[in-house]
């Protein structure tokens, strides 16, 4: 399961860097807001797997 998330978080820290890069080349805010937006995406994909990881075991651990 980790696997998969990594590749899809890879995908938008790739798709996030394409973004920037024809921003910075066109000069528009919003592409460069878009591209933000896309890496915190990313960022909290990584943030909830890992805490809804950690909470789960718990959980399971408890019984």
């Amino acid at each position: 399961m980790l696997l998969t998330i990594l590749v899809f978080d890879v995908a938008l820290v790739a798709w996030s860097l394409h973004l920037m890069e024809a921003a910075v080349q066109t000069k528009e805010f919003s592409l460069m807001l878009a591209g933000t937006l896309v890496a915190f995406a990313a960022a909290g994909t990584l943030v909830v797997y890992f805490l809804m990881n950690n909470c789960i075991s718990y959980f399971t651990n408890l019984s």
